[in-house]
Parts: C-alpha cells; sequence; structure tokens
C-alpha cells in the first residue's frame, strides 16, 4: 500500500487502485476517503479500509460523481458514517446514480463514446447518494496544523475538484492522468480549454506531487511541461 507524507505529517494511503485511485487521508484528528472506485472495487475497498484499522471516516470527497469514482459513495456513507462532499453542479447526478459520460478528447475516444456510449451509460447506474455538503469554488477544513482544500477544477466534468494537502500534495482526480510516463492528459473531458485553465489552478496552488485517479504519482515538471505546449490557452 503506497504511502506518502507531507512535511506536517499528514499521511495521504493509496488504500485501492487498479480500475480507480482511492486515497485515504489521515490527519490528527480525523479521516478523509478520496473517491470510491467502482463497484466491484466494493468489497475490497471495505476490507482495505477495515485492515488499516479504520472505523469511522469524517469526510467522503469525491472528485466528481462518475461510476468509478462515486459508485460506493452510499456504502462508505452507511458503513463508515462519512459526510459526503460533490461539487453542488454535480450532486444531482450523485442523488440519481446517473453520472454522465464524459466526451473524448481525442479522435479515438469520440468514436468510442459516439459508439457506444449511451450503451455504457445504462449499464453503469450505481446506488444513489445523498450528500451532505456542496462545493462551488472552494472548501476549506478548519484543521489544526493541516491544511486541506478542495479547488472546483472543471474540464475532464463541469464538476471535477482537486484535494490539496498542506500545500504539498494534491489529489488531482482525473484532472491530470498518470498511466503514460511524461504525459498527463486524460483521454476523456467534456471541456479541454476549461481542463487547460485548471491545469493551472493545479500548479498555482505551489503542489510539487499530484497524485491522480488513474495511474501513478504525476510530477510537477510534467504539467508544466505539457501545458508549455497547447495553444488553447488565450495569451
Amino acid at each position: 500500500m503506497k504511502t506518502y507524507r507531507t512535511s506536517k505529517g499528514t499521511i495521504i494511503l493509496k488504500i485501492a487502485g487498479g480500475r480507480s485511485n482511492v486515497f485515504l487521508v489521515k490527519t490528527n484528528h480525523e479521516n478523509f476517503l478520496i473517491d470510491t472506485g467502482p463497484a466491484f472495487m466494493r468489497n475490497q475497498l471495505i476490507k482495505r479500509l477495515r485492515n488499516s484499522g479504520v472505523k469511522s471516516i469524517d469526510f467522503l470527497i469525491l472528485t466528481h460523481t462518475h461510476f468509478d469514482h462515486a459508485a460506493n459513495a452510499s456504502s462508505i456513507k452507511a458503513l463508515f458514517g462519512a459526510k459526503v462532499i460533490v461539487h453542488s453542479k454535480e450532486a444531482a447526478y450523485l442523488m440519481s446514480g446517473d453520472s454522465p459520460i464524459p466526451s473524448g478528447s481525442n479522435l479515438f475516444t469520440s468514436f468510442l463514446i459516439n459508439s457506444f456510449g449511451k450503451m455504457v451509460q445504462k449499464r453503469v447506474i450505481y446506488k444513489s447518494c445523498q450528500p451532505d455538503i456542496l462545493v462551488d469554488d472552494e472548501y476549506s477544513f478548519p484543521e489544526k496544523g493541516t491544511v486541506i482544500k478542495i479547488i472546483h477544477t472543471p474540464g475532464h466534468t463541469s464538476g471535477s475538484m482537486i484535494i490539496t494537502i498542506d500545500n504539498e500534495i494534491a489529489l488531482a482526480g482525473d484532472t491530470i492522468i498518470g498511466t503514460i510516463p511524461g504525459r498527463c492528459f486524460p483521454p476523456f473531458a467534456d471541456d479541454v480549454p476549461e481542463l487547460y485553465q485548471s491545469w493551472k489552478k493545479l500548479l498555482e496552488t505551489g503542489c510539487t506531487l499530484f497524485l491522480p485517479s488513474h495511474g501513478s504519482e504525476v510530477k510537477r515538471k510534467t504539467v508544466e511541461k505539457a501545458l508549455t505546449k497547447t495553444s488553447a490557452i488565450p495569451k
């Protein structure tokens, strides 16, 4: 189980991976779970949480409401008493369990979505969950000695968010991906120019290490390099 630690001592555990990464953030006072993975990861996720000594989760933060991130939100809320946090633009999707399939961001993924998107959409509806806290632009927690902040970073979806830990490590959701070394552009995004603007937000946090929901960790210089290559951001 991959473990990260900030200079302030905040622990970040990659509690589950594979189809989607799920992170557990442990401070001196509270437990934060970031995303839940798809439905088939439910038992694995719960087992790993139990094996890690987690008896309760204070907050479940959803980077967005796609099925591979939010499908187990209802179970986590019921079993661990977590307060569920989601962006206000995607609250209705979470409450219905029916979050739209994203658009492709290249020719191949656009073809896949156009050809099979509607069929897939019907197969990935998950158990609905009532959110407890809605985020608009930013949301911070009054943690003593720990700085945890949620920042709205649209592009992959309209309500995508990242979570920064002590201004050092960012849990980046699908704002970037780490499946191909040296690259971070996601294969699916509803609004690519908006996504690039969110990359700027990501860099403005000052974080040097980014943990995406798919793949391995991404270093700051990878995002900086990718951003210089795009002409989608107005000068």
